[in-house]
């Protein structure tokens, strides 16, 4: 199913001289849901690489990166959160990720909250004569929207938002919070290695560090960090200019993810790129958020948590807990119940989640993650039998035995995939009933 999302716009966003003004739609503020939500009014410092970065969200936005063809665009998603403004977007094939952290502001913060932003061809037209060094006025909200050459016309967009684009949004998240910082670039090193990469978006490579530079494999190695797409990090290159560290974040070693996450630094502002385990492969399908959601409680706590967010730079498992009563366990399971509602991402530069709020409600939770439908299914009808750590699930196609501890099971998909996408719906559905049977006992 494909939800499609309107999005209402008092008139377009625009760029005029030294004006940028963003026009929102449809967002969720600390004062409550907005049609038009207002959130700054001040400027950006580093105007320049400000404009770059807000290019290359749309850039991503705009790309299908695997089996390229003309597609829809989805206008960034931008939260503010008091101390920045973070804008996201998602390429139309859901296997690149994409979020510019802009603190270069000076000026006031009239409300906190998540929203959708324009960006329009004349837009995207002038951002790309953005230069030099002075600073740029910008306003998030309609009420910015006083330029003379505006007919104020509403500008309305039916975009649609494929179950696959917020399982993405969820599975990044959960993904990202695993990854540790693997290496550490400065400015010209960073340059030098991103410029000598493959442009090609299917071609693949490994990296290691190696002194103040990063070392290019085309064979997986013990240590190495995957790009799986070397093309896919294509939107880094127009900000080279503005470089002042590439940093480098990849699973642990000997997970076998090849997923991994490049984040430049830059003048007052991170730009950060998620890049899938394959250019075939977008997010959507990883299942790294299964385990998390198939517990009872998660939904539950999810709600508990909810009104402990509040739009805060930064939120913090242990801070969390304390503030709930839950065990952090449970705080971690309820913060993925809330990702994959779209209401949490995940910063790794600070190692903290953070809330945003996306176009998507709780009760298409199930309806996203179809394996956990099917694994709930099975154990209620009392098809799964478990003794120690092993259990037995009995399909229409057979018997599948389940290892609980490794997550192992007989069926194909344990065979195709061997872990490396989630668990499969007999081994969700043998843990489910698992922790029943431990709750029943205990």
């Amino acid at each position: 199913m494909t939800a499609v999302q309107a999005y209402s716009y008092a008139a377009p966003s625009f760029l005029d001289g030294s004006r940028l003004g963003l026009s929102t739609s449809g967002g969720r503020a600390l004062s409550g849901p907005l049609p038009r939500p207002r959130f700054f009014s001040g400027l950006v410092t580093e105007a320049a690489p400000a404009a770059a970065g807000l290019l290359a969200l749309s850039d991503v936005a705009m790309t299908r990166y695997h089996q390229p063809r003309p597609g829809w665009t989805r206008d960034p998603v931008v939260t503010c959160d008091g101390q920045r403004l973070r804008m996201e977007s998602f390429s139309a094939c859901g296997g690149v990720y994409a979020r510019l952290d802009l603190a270069a502001l000076d000026g006031d913060i009239l409300d906190r909250g998540t929203t959708n932003v324009d960006v329009n061809g004349p837009l995207r037209e002038a951002l790309a004569r953005v230069g030099g060094k002075d600073p740029l006025h910008l306003g998030v909200g309609a009420d910015e929207m006083s330029v003379t050459t505006l007919d104020g016309a509403v500008v309305e967009k039916k975009v649609p938002l494929p179950p696959r684009w917020l399982r993405g949004f969820a599975e990044v998240q959960v993904i990202a919070a695993g990854f540790d910082l693997r290496a550490e670039l400065t400015g010209p090193h960073a340059v030098r290695f991103l410029r000598s990469l493959p442009r090609a978006a299917g071609a693949t490579v490994w990296v290691t560090p190696a002194g103040r530079d990063l070392r290019v494999h085309s064979d997986a190695r013990p240590g190495a960090v995957c790009l799986a797409g070397a093309g896919r990090v294509a939107t880094l290159l127009p900000l080279l200019r503005f470089a002042k560290a590439l940093r480098v974040y990849g699973p642990p070693a000997g997970s076998g993810s090849t997923a991994s996450v490049w984040e430049l630094e830059l003048p007052g502002m991170r730009y950060t790129l998620a890049i899938s385990p394959a250019p075939s492969r977008g997010f959507s399908g990883e299942g790294a958020v299964l385990d998390h959601l198939s517990t009872d409680e998660a939904a539950g706590d999810a709600d508990v948590l909810a009104p402990l967010l509040a739009f805060e730079p930064a939120i913090e498992v242990g801070a969390l807990a304390d503030a709930s009563g839950l065990a952090p366990a449970r705080v971690r399971a309820a913060l993925t119940q809330l990702g994959t509602a779209g209401r949490v991402g995940y910063d790794l530069h600070e190692s903290a989640h953070f809330h945003r709020e996306l176009p998507y409600d709780r009760d298409q939770v199930a309806e996203l993650n179809p394996r956990l439908t099917a694994a709930r299914a099975l154990a209620s009808s009392g098809a799964v039998r478990v003794s120690g750590d092993r259990a037995e699930v009995t399909t229409p196609g057979g018997v599948r035995i389940v290892g609980l501890a490794d997550g192992s099971c007989t069926c194909e998909w344990w065979f195709d995939h061997r872990g490396s996408r989630g668990p499969c719906k007999h081994v969700l559905a043998a843990r489910i009933v698992a922790r029943v049977a431990v709750g029943v006992n205990a």
